[in-house]
């Protein structure tokens, strides 16, 4: 079974490109890198054409998540798993390739019927080394673990959203199930990996935006606290506290973006065990700030 390696990149959709790029680069560290697209912008975090692309569509929402496979056989091999299990797939055209960067790309939506894209063969510059947009202690930490984790909304269950999520080589289950006071049973979190990372994706948490967070990794704790300073001085709500997760051991706090959905900033996770276990509680800390996180359930 052919399966894929990395979430390699995403696009966004923002009401403000220029907000997000003094957030993109003075807040979170990233390098932004125009190439005189009429709204459109490109961020990088390491050596990558980009890893995330800005689109002005007023959505402020996660627009399309990209899977890397290993090469152009895997990237046939997958295209025919997919229809053979029945998922609607379209190739994508040289041009479709090219304006992403990648050697190509097809087309399909998950089982809640949103847009996500396979690709094999990143644009990868080599001759132009990340410079991030802001002092940093460190760099992102990416790799083959891809540029991160992200959790979003699903529409039809865990057990479906599973299912199709199997078919891209993923694996993985409920890590947290944490009990509420007045409800009958715990929310279950469902977690999937498909590298090293302790999860790639994450599913539960309920909202109407398609995105929950977005977490990005950092090599070095002091820049897990510089980024801590600089939302707090810049104005952007901290909405939750800093603590370590209890799942991938990550320490790490969240912050509200332009867009009005959370960012992650992380250090110090463990790789993926590959073996089922859930908790009820994190390590310590990641407590919810009172107001701000209710605000992103209700609002978001």
């Amino acid at each position: 079974m052919v399966q894929i390696t990395e979430l390699g990149y995403l696009t966004l959709g923002v009401k403000s490109l220029a907000q997000w790029k003094d957030f993109a680069s003075q807040i979170l560290g990233l390098e932004v890198a125009d190439e005189g697209e009429p709204g459109r912008s490109y961020l990088r975090m390491d050596n990558w054409h980009h890893r995330i692309l800005l689109e002005e569509d007023g959505s402020d929402d996660l627009t399309t998540l990209g899977f890397r496979v290993a090469g152009v056989e895997e990237f046939r091999a997958m295209t025919k798993q997919l229809t053979d299990a029945g998922v609607k797939v379209r190739v994508g055209s040289p041009e479709e390739a090219d304006k992403r960067h990648v050697l190509e790309v097809m087309f399909l939506n998950d089982a809640s019927g949103f847009p996500i894209e396979i690709f094999h063969g990143p644009h990868v510059q080599a001759d132009k080394p990340f410079y991030p947009g802001r002092r940093m202690h460190g760099r992102f930490k990416t790799g083959v673990g891809g540029l991160g984790h992200l959790i979003q909304r699903e529409t039809v269950g865990f057990e479906k959203t599973y299912e199709f999520y199997k078919l891209l080589g993923m694996r993985g289950g409920i890590e947290y199930r944490i009990p509420i006071p007045g409800l009958p049973r715990p929310i279950d979190l469902m977690f999937l990996h498909c590298n090293d990372r302790d999860h790639t994706l994450a599913f539960g948490p309920p909202g109407e935006k398609r995105i929950n967070h977005l977490m990005l990794e950092v090599d070095n704790l002091d820049d897990v606290g510089l980024t801590y300073d600089l939302v707090r001085r810049a104005g952007h709500p901290v909405a939750i506290a800093p603590g370590r997760h209890a799942n991938d051991h990550m320490y790490s706090f969240y912050f509200i973006n332009p867009s009005g959905w959370m960012c992650e900033i992380g250090w110090g996770a463990r790789n993926a065990t590959h073996q089922s276990e859930y908790y009820q509680a994190d390590t310590y800390g990641h407590d919810p700030v009172a107001g701000v996180v209710t605000g992103i359930m209700e609002t978001a």
